[in-house]
């Protein structure tokens, strides 16, 4: 028996993972269903893979799938996240941003609890996740100060509609530091931009302790994220530097084919 799945949001992003499936790569699973924030986009790729369109996240559960795939934004998740996981149903989440607010995350953990079920966090834009825990862990074990941190590297236009826009970052000639905080602070400041960040915090010292900077460089295309984690002893740094979001696409397809693989990769 094939584990049905479905997936929430078919943008960029969700028609990856819906494609990896049509291709066979995901042949241990079974597309039931699809949905978007508008239903011409669910019918669009609904028809190109050869499963159902569905209105809404309901109608998708009525499909009975055993997970989810969360391809959409941080407000679908919080919209969605604790129903699903009630229903016993798991989730694979990519916007992890919706897991700023630590109290909905509380929530998120209580809900899955309640209906047996799994949030999964794809690794997305960056990665490492295995080997970050293993340094907080290892810290919180030994007594340990552990410094944790992320620093991006993106172009100019990323900066775009948040507080730290200014013209001349257009342009510059040399990379200029847009922003140097905490994790809570960079979420404060790009609500719409903290996937990473959170992610990083989640899996080490929290956000009010992980730092985070931000660099504009001129004609940079994508992102370069490097984290690090270091504890006396230890140093882990774990830098990926792409120029396509696809990576998050294609990092749900590896965390489903990890999930239903005799041998699991952590």
């Amino acid at each position: 028996m094939k584990t049905k799945f479905g997936i929430v949001g078919c943008g960029f992003l969700g028609n990856i993972v819906a494609d990896a499936w049509k291709k066979g790569l995901l042949e241990d699973y079974e597309l039931v269903g699809v949905t978007s924030r508008t239903f011409a986009s669910a019918e669009k790729t609904a028809s190109a893979v050869g499963c159902a369109a569905c209105a809404d996240v309901d109608a998708l559960l009525a499909l009975e799938p055993e997970y989810i795939v969360e391809a959409a934004s941080v407000e679908e998740v919080r919209a969605m996240a604790v129903p699903v996981l009630r229903r016993g149903v798991s989730l694979v989440v990519l916007s992890i941003g919706a897991f700023a607010d630590l109290a909905f995350y509380e929530e998120v953990k209580q809900a899955a609890r309640e209906g047996g079920a799994k949030v999964h966090l794809a690794s997305g834009a960056i990665g490492g996740f295995d080997v970050l825990q293993t340094v907080t862990l290892m810290a919180e074990a030994q007594k340990l100060d552990e410094k944790a941190g992320i620093e991006t590297h993106t172009g100019a236009k990323g900066f775009r509609n948040t507080p730290v826009w200014a013209d001349h970052l257009l342009t510059d000639t040399e990379k200029t530091t847009v922003f140097t905080g905490s994790a809570k602070e960079a979420i404060a400041t790009f609500p719409r931009r903290v996937n990473v960040a959170v992610a990083t915090s989640l899996a080490t010292t929290g956000p009010d302790v992980t730092g985070v900077t931000m660099h504009s460089v001129p004609g940079w295309v994508g992102d370069d994220h490097c984290i690090t984690a270091e504890i006396e002893g230890v140093k882990a740094v774990v830098d990926i530097c792409s120029s396509t979001s696809a990576i998050a696409g294609w990092s749900a397809v590896a965390l489903l084919r990890n999930l239903a693989s005799p041998v699991c990769f952590y």
